[in-house]
């Protein structure tokens, strides 16, 4: 069979294909079997999915030299099953290091799959209904910054988890931020007092502004930065919002009103077991809450649907996964007209 064509999806392969192509090294352990010898197992990658090599033995481990996490090399290999069910690449030939000043980097990172100008232009829509002078200038601290935005839709949504992908974080603020106005438009009618749009808005967009300087992207993936250990992103997008304020030559808004802007970025996670250092206090924040757990979770859940490492037994029912709380999920064998 020929190689498959460039760039190659790796989700898309089936069993008897074959592949020769540049792919990341997301991952390399080596393990021993039964009787001491050493094995390899690598995880390679692209800006479209990942897949396991199956076991580079201990007479081939010269096959595997250089191939470190991070590096990029040119793999040629069969789609083969373990176990009947997961797919993994069987190397048929060692693999080549390639340098890195020929390849481009986000080639080869997890990465969405809609164009980042399409995301931009929804969430830029949804900001222009802001109506308040103070909430409208507080989001343009950081999105009318042209340099903060080449960040932002850089980013990740997290590190292993929901929206783990360049552009990750942007697709998941647009995901929140819209849920957050569906639930504040349905919510608006139905008696008491109703949620500040421009609130819910403002909160959407900017509670995980502190993403930017939690987490780092390079050539091993994904990873939290020192800032992102030692104070974590939640209080870092609180302080990012008070220097940028505090910066200004006339405040926008009063020392309350920020204050209940912060509120809205230290409370998204809900409870102080998930990591916010309060809980939500006003509606608009309850809102924000709820969006940000909706986006997330449903989005870890899509993408452990088309996770063939998590169905192991051919019965369609995952093992638990440590994104959905270690829930099982139900893959189903069956279609809908």
């Amino acid at each position: 069979m020929a190689p498959i064509a460039t760039p190659i999806n790796l989700n898309s392969l089936s069993e008897g294909d074959r592949v020769q192509h540049e792919l990341r090294v997301v991952s390399r352990e080596t393990r021993n079997t039964r009787d001491g010898k050493p094995f390899v197992v690598l995880t390679l990658g692209n800006a479209r999915g990942e897949m396991k090599t199956a076991p580079v033995w201990s007479e081939s481990l010269s096959w595997v030299d250089g191939a470190e996490r991070g590096r990029i090399v040119q793999v040629i290999g069969d789609i083969t099953r373990y176990k009947g069910s997961v797919t993994q690449i069987t190397l048929t030939a060692p693999v080549r290091v390639i340098n890195m000043s020929l390849v481009k980097l986000d080639d080869f990172l997890p990465s969405i799959d809609e164009r980042t100008e399409v995301i931009w232009g929804r969430l830029d829509r949804l900001r222009d209904e802001i109506s308040s002078r103070c909430i409208r200038g507080a989001v343009g601290l950081f999105f009318d910054d042209d340099s903060f935005r080449e960040q932002f839709e850089r980013a990740p949504g997290s590190t292993r988890g929901h929206h783990a992908k360049v552009g990750g974080l942007l697709q998941h603020v647009a995901e929140v931020t819209r849920i957050a106005c569906g639930i504040a438009k349905v919510m608006a009618p139905s008696g008491g007092q109703p949620p500040n749009p421009d609130l819910v808005i403002a909160g959407a967009m900017l509670h995980d502004i502190g993403k930017v300087e939690a987490y780092s992207v390079s050539a091993t993936g994904f990873d939290t930065t020192t800032a992102g250990h030692l104070i974590g992103h939640i209080v870092l997008g609180m302080q990012m919002l008070e220097r940028r304020h505090s910066a200004l030559a006339e405040p926008l808004c009063s020392a309350e009103q920020l204050m209940e802007l912060q509120h809205l970025i230290l409370s998204h996670h809900g409870s102080l077991e998930f990591g916010s250092p309060v809980r939500p206090m006003t509606i608009e924040a309850e809102i924000v809450h709820w969006a940000d757990e909706s986006s997330a979770k449903a989005s870890a859940f899509m993408d452990s649907m088309t996770d063939e490492s998590l169905f192991t037994d051919g019965s369609g029912i995952s093992d638990r996964i440590w994104m959905l709380d270690n829930r099982r999920i139900w893959q189903k064998s069956h279609d809908w007209d």
